[in-house]
C-alpha cells in the first residue's frame, strides 16, 4: 500500500556467503592425496609414519602413545603425500570418524603377530561409512612369530579382499622398524591416487577442515588445517565453526613459516581467538563483517542446541 517491496529474509541467509560452488575443469589442477592411518594401538601406526617421515615422534611420549594428532606431508619421486596421524585412543574414536571425512585413502596397519583386534575393526568401518579406499599395511614382518597370511585371512571376514586372495585390496607387508617395503607402500598409495585423480582448484578462497587445535604458551589458539580447496594466504579471514578470525602466521609441518598453503596441505594457523574443534570446517570469506555475522549465527545455534539438549 506504502509501496515497499518485502523481502523475506530466513535466519540462515547468512550462510549463503560460504557456501560452497563447483569449480570449472580448466581451473582444476593434481592434488596430492590425504592418507588417514589407522589401526589397533601398538600396531605400529606412528612409527610407520615416523619411518616414512625419518624423524621420531614416539619417543618422547608417554608409553608410545600418540598424544597429538598431526598432520604431515612427505615427497616421494617428486609426488607428495599427506599423512593424518590418528591418535590410538579409544577416546578418540570420533575424532578418526572426522578424520575419514577429510580423507582419500585409509592405510590400515595391523601387525603380523597380532592379527585383527577391536579397534582395527572400528577403523574398517569408519573407513567404509566414509567411502574411501582402503591399502593394508601388514606391518611387524620382521618378527619371528609374524603370520601374513593369517591377517589377510582375518580380514575376509570383514569383506576386506586383498590382491594376494584375488581381492581388489591393496596389501603391502612392511616393517616399521626395520624399513622394509615402505617404497612399495607409497607406490600403492601413488597408484590409488592416480586411480582416484584427485584434482583441486587452487585459485580460488581457501576451505579446509581443522584436525586439532590446541592452546600454546606465547602463541595462543593454535589449529592444524588440512587445506583442501585454494590456496590459504597469510591476512584472510575465515570462519570455522562457531570462531573467526585472520590469519596471523602459516607454519608448516617442518616448523617453518611460509606465506601460503595450497590444496591438501596441512597447515599450523595462528589468529584465532579461541580453540576450534578438531573436524570443524576452515572458510576463508571476504571480511570481518561476514565473518562475524557467520561466526556469531552459528554460536547463537550451538547455545539452542545446548538448551535442548539440557532441558531434555
Amino acid at each position: 500500500e506504502l509501496g515497499h517491496r518485502v523481502t523475506v529474509i530466513k535466519d540462515d541467509d547468512v550462510l549463503s556467503d560460504i557456501e560452497d560452488y563447483k569449480d570449472d575443469e580448466t581451473l582444476l589442477k593434481t592434488r596430492p592425496p590425504v592418507v588417514t592411518i589407522m589401526g589397533h594401538v601398538d600396531h605400529g601406526k606412528t612409527s610407520l609414519l615416523d619411518a616414512m617421515r625419518n624423524t621420531n615422534i614416539v619417543s618422547g611420549e608417554a608409553g608410545g602413545i600418540t598424544q597429538h594428532i598431526g598432520a604431515y606431508q612427505i615427497s616421494n619421486n617428486d609426488k607428495k603425500i599427506t599423512f593424518i596421524d590418528t591418535p590410538g585412543h579409544a577416546a578418540f574414536s570420533n575424532m578418526r570418524a572426522r578424520g575419514s571425512q577429510a580423507t582419500d585413502i585409509v592405510i590400515l596397519v595391523v601387525a603380523a603377530d597380532d592379527g585383527i583386534k577391536p579397534q582395527t575393526i572400528e577403523s574398517i568401518a569408519h573407513a567404509k561409512s566414509a567411502k574411501v579406499p582402503i591399502i593394508v599395511a601388514i606391518n611387524k614382518i620382521d618378527l619371528e612369530n609374524s603370520d601374513p597370511d593369517k591377517v589377510r585371512n582375518e580380514l575376509l571376514s570383514h569383506e576386506i579382499i586383498v590382491e594376494k586372495l584375488s581381492g581388489d585390496v591393496l596389501d603391502i607387508e612392511v616393517s616399521a622398524l626395520k624399513g622394509l617395503n615402505l617404497d612399495k607402500l607409497k607406490e600403492a598409495i601413488n597408484l590409488q591416487a592416480d586411480i582416484l585423480d584427485l584434482k583441486a582448484n587452487p585459485s580460488r578462497p581457501a576451505r579446509g577442515v581443522i584436525i586439532e587445535s590446541k592452546l600454546e604458551k606465547g602463541r595462543g589458539s593454535v589449529a592444524t588445517v588440512l587445506v583442501q580447496k585454494g590456496t590459504l594466504k597469510v591476512g584472510d579471514i575465515f570462519v570455522s565453526g562457531s570462531e573467526w578470525g585472520k590469519v596471523k602466521a602459516l607454519i608448516d609441518d617442518k616448523g617453518n613459516n611460509i606465506k601460503e598453503a595450497k590444496p591438501s596441505m596441512p597447515v599450523e594457523v595462528l589468529g584465532f581467538d579461541s580453540n576450534p574443534f578438531a573436524g570443524d570446517d576452515f572458510i576463508v570469506v571476504e571480511n570481518e563483517s561476514i565473518a562475524r555475522k557467520i561466526a556469531e549465527y552459528r554460536s547463537d545455534k550451538q547455545k539452542i542446541h545446548k538448551n535442548k539438549v539440557v532441558k531434555s
